[in-house]
């Protein structure tokens, strides 16, 4: 045997374990150290590997302590256990917790040990009610696997410890100031994200968990390995602190320390209804890409749901009666430098307890920037604008005691109309309610989905009331309008909302600016009121549309506008289709006003959804207007002008597309997770055009650069496009003028249609290549009369424009801006 050291011998089994390096620390003075663990990692004293759960591995490694040490050990404390939070059973629990033990035992009976440790929990013991406590005596009722495990080992303890003295000491949860049990942890976690289930608990807000600090912990394992020989052959103590904070209480402290919140609203869930939530999401999470680093899957499971009302409070008389042992520290006291911690170093106190950093913090490392510094930046930025607009939340229920009673005011007749306009009233004013609180943010997307359902209603079910259609429509733009277009700009990030540019990087302009979106929302107007006019018709509101031009089939009365959405193509839909189309224009207007002038990299999501409304309005829009002559024989003014207006709409929308999609590739190449900045935004490289510049008020200028800056911008129109536009023009209606044969008329429509709908892309800069399109349908109108032959003059008047569409698409005209690499497509 080596001489190692006069001090006794300890040998702690699950040494390079978090309790197992603490406890060595704490008795290395005065003890000689030495542990068993799966994994020898460095560390001041020997540890040698061994296997629990396999006997050769066992009486290897005391094989091997006995010939390094001798056979007379001062204590054993044995800490390995398996241990997870799935609440199922699994073979590991009998395999290391209850065979390891015993396998453990049955190989020191030929050692001189004076004592045998054995780490339990207080769990091995039945719940009891708030106002009681728990001692020793109190039956032993282990609520799911893994105490079940505990308790099955401390009787293999009790029956097998032989001659060697020993003592079970059933540990509360424990902490520290950097790091904690996980409930605790997570539950610290949730406040400080203000996370939704923060919100809400499934059992007695009055039951807590019985918890002991690190130190207090380390004191009672000292003492009870100094008392070794002064204890009963067969010790069983609990370790804890006496009382346990309530659970609600333990929040109310937790939102005061971090959010000075003086009472942290929990409501508590009926347990069907909170075992049914924790079910879904613990099936639907994992399988859901995790929108802030890594794979995230549940912490709380169905099982919790059940122990939501244990209460373990402790008598540690026994303690302090045998080995003189009191808690020093009380967790409620210890909370502040708990909290504080988490504030000075958030990625730090994750990282210790081992949880996935909220977003804000990998954010504050981006823009170097400490992570509390910048969640408090932003939580008050927030707060300012909030408190500055919570007005709306107001006007919100008030709109919503309008829908309630709107149904008996303006007689609407159809009971699902009457049930669903009363239905979402009741709603709003709920969700309106909520979101008069700044922490509850999430309310305002409700309220905004119960407007666009109110916007939806009338023509989802076909009323005849003109009024409640008028009244639905207006009434349901203003709460979306309230709920969410005003400020704070709804889940934007710290980063995104505090840092970045104004201006694209590469870029001379700012794509999201409002004045950009000016255009847009002026023509999405007109457009509403064009939808909306011919949805009239259509729901039978109004007897007859203006048509200024055109007439209809000679077999029955109606003119050219009102025989194009009577035809069978409209009634080919469920609903009106001009309702939908008026509907979709209004949510275009709304996208565009939500966000702030930076939306390209702080609201990614929304900036494409914006993008995609314009874009099947512009295809259904090219679509009626080839259809109306060819299929239907006849032309709608109105449908005509509306067509115009969304193709006039889709050059100004694709610069802002662009502009976020090259973000979302810089962001992605950075290393970030693509899904999140997508729903959140990010940061961005500054550029020499933003950089440390105030973002100005772009209204606070002449009313004439405003408009050059509205209807400029990434958008014009050189005299070859316009020619090009021109063309398609006389295409379109060349029927009237000049080509007799009906095939190759209608060839000449669709070919105009299309080529206004590809010289209103490429009026866009950034989509300046597409110009070369208007050659391709040259070369289809040089051909046409091939297929479908006419007389000389329109033959020749088809190769003539084709070749002229040709010419026309090969200049490029002027490129005013700069669009970062977004250079080729402008070429």
């Amino acid at each position: 045997m080596k001489n190692k050291s006069a001090k006794p011998v300890v040998l702690i089994v699950g040494a390079a374990g978090n309790l197992g390096r603490s406890i060595a620390e704490s008795l290395a003075d005065d003890y000689q150290i030495v542990g068993f663990d799966r994994s020898s990692s460095q560390s001041p004293f020997e540890i040698f590997d061994v296997d629990v759960a396999s006997d050769p591995s066992v009486e290897l490694a005391l094989y091997k302590l006995r010939a390094a040490y001798g056979a007379h050990l001062a204590s054993v404390i044995h800490l390995v256990a398996y241990f997870d939070f799935s609440g199922e059973a699994n073979p590991l629990y009998t395999l290391v917790n209850v065979d390891g033990t015993r396998r453990l035992l049955k190989g020191l009976q030929s050692f001189e040990v004076e004592q045998f440790i054995y780490a339990s929990t207080v769990l091995v013991h039945a719940p009891c009610r708030p106002g009681e406590r728990i001692d020793e005596s109190q039956p032993i009722g282990p609520r799911w696997a893994y105490p079940a495990s505990k308790a099955e080992a401390e009787a293999v303890v009790r029956a097998e410890h032989g001659h060697i003295p020993s003592v079970i000491m059933r540990l509360a949860g424990v902490y520290d100031t950097g790091s904690m049990v996980p409930t605790l942890a997570h539950q610290i976690a949730r406040i400080y994200e203000r996370d939704f289930a923060s919100y809400f608990y499934a059992g007695s807000t009055l039951v807590g968990q019985a918890m002991v600090h690190r130190a207090d912990m380390l004191d009672a394992f000292r003492r009870t390995v100094e008392r070794r020989r002064n204890l009963p052959a067969a010790t069983e103590l609990l370790i804890g602190e006496a009382d346990a904070v309530g659970y609600d209480a333990l929040q109310d402290e937790l939102g005061y320390l971090i959010h000075g919140v003086d009472d942290w609203p929990t409501m508590r869930l009926p347990k069907p209804l909170a075992a049914a939530g924790v079910w879904a999401q613990d099936r639907l999470e994992p399988a859901i890409p995790d929108i802030v680093d890594g794979g995230r899957t549940p912490f709380i499971k169905p099982f919790m749901v059940a122990l939501a009302d244990d209460h373990y409070a402790l008598d540690t008389e026994r303690a302090r009666k045998l080995i003189g042992w009191e808690p020093r520290h009380c967790l409620k006291d210890e909370l502040p430098s708990i909290v504080a911690a988490l504030k000075r170093d958030p990625a730090g106190w994750y990282a210790a307890n081992d949880l996935i950093a909220p977003a804000w913090v990998k954010d504050a490392h981006n823009i170097s920037e400490n992570a509390e510094s910048l969640r408090a930046r932003h939580n008050a930025q927030v707060k300012a604008e909030h408190g500055a607009n919570r007005w709306a939340h107001f006007v919100n229920i008030g709109l919503g005691t309008w829908l309630l009673v709107q149904p008996p005011l303006i007689n609407v007749t159809e009971p699902l109309l009457r049930m669903a306009e009363m239905g979402l009233g009741a709603g709003l004013i709920v969700f309106a309610s909520l979101a008069i609180s700044v922490c509850n943010p999430w309310a305002r997307w409700v309220c905004a989905g119960i407007g666009t359902l109110v916007m939806a209603a009338p023509f989802l079910f076909w009323t005849v009331n003109a009024a409640a259609y008028i009244s639905d429509t207006l009434v349901g733009a203003l709460i979306v309008g309230f709920a969410v277009c005003l400020k704070p700009e709804p889940g934007t990030s710290a980063a995104a909302a505090l840092s970045g540019p104004a201006v694209p990087p590469g870029w001379t302009y700012n794509p999201s600016a409002w004045v950009q979106r000016l255009p847009i929302i002026l023509m999405a107007l007109s457009g509403v009121y064009v939808s909306r006019y011919l949805a009239a018709y259509q729901l039978g509101h109004v007897p007859t549309v203006w048509e200024p031009f055109f007439q209809g089939s000679s077999a029955d009365p109606k003119n050219g506008t009102e025989e194009i959405i009577t035809s069978a193509v409209a009634k080919a839909w469920p609903v009106s289709d001009a309702a939908v189309g008026a509907f979709t224009y209004l949510m275009e207007i709304l996208t565009g006003l939500v966000g702030s002038s930076v939306r390209w990299r702080t609201m990614p999501w929304l900036v494409i959804l914006f993008g995609l409304m314009i874009a099947p309005l512009g295809i259904v829009s090219i679509f009626f207007i080839i259809i109306q002559p060819v299929v239907i024989g006849t032309w709608s003014t109105i449908a005509l002008f509306g067509a115009a207006l969304i193709l006039i709409q889709i050059p100004y929308s694709l610069d802002e597309l662009i502009a976020t999609a090259q973000f979302l590739r810089r962001r992605v190449l950075a290393g970030q997770n693509w899904l999140r900045v997508l729903l959140y935004g990010d940061t961005d490289d500054q550029n020499e055009l933003s950089k440390g510049q105030p973002r100005s008020d772009e209204f606070d200028q002449s009313a004439p650069k405003v408009i050059r800056a509205a209807f400029g911008g990434g958008v014009n129109l050189p005299w070859t496009l316009a020619a090009a536009a021109g063309i398609g023009v006389v295409l379109m209606f060349s029927r009237t003028f000049i080509v007799g044969n009906v095939e190759l008329a209608n060839a000449h429509h669709v070919i105009g249609s299309l080529v206004l709908a590809v010289v209103s892309i490429a009026a866009a800069e950034v989509a300046r290549k597409m110009r070369y399109l208007v050659g391709v349908l040259g070369v289809l109108l040089i051909g046409a009369p091939l297929w479908y032959p006419d007389g000389v003059v329109p033959t020749a008047l088809s190769a003539a424009l084709g070749v002229a569409l040709i010419a026309l698409c090969i200049p490029r005209g002027p490129v005013r801006e700069r669009y970062g690499t977004w250079v080729r497509m402008t070429e």
